[in-house]
């Protein structure tokens, strides 16, 4: 693959990626909006023509690992793994 050839295909990477971005930030607004409008109407659901809505409040049980991690060091590290793996990144 020659120079200019990938350089073309790093720039319609960063292009759609940036679109992707925009995209996703305009659709994070609209949830927003229809959570606040949840929120008013002091409802976890709602219809909207075909469409069900749920904003509900959800619980749930985590491991404390720095916690854990803090208070038995060595145990922590007997159980603990190092792994390998690649990341792609354009800057």
């Amino acid at each position: 693959m020659s120079e200019n050839v990938l350089t073309k295909i790093v720039k319609d990477y960063k292009e759609l990626t940036a679109m992707i971005d925009e995209l996703k930030q305009e659709a994070e607004s609209i949830a927003d909006e229809i959570k606040a409008e949840m929120i008013s109407r002091n409802t976890d659901e709602i219809r909207a023509d075909i469409y069900k809505v749920r904003y509900k409040t959800v619980t749930s049980t985590r491991f404390d690992s720095k916690s854990f991690k803090e208070k038995y060091t060595d145990l922590y590290s007997q159980f603990t793994k190092q792994t390998t793996s690649r990341r792609f990144s354009i800057v």
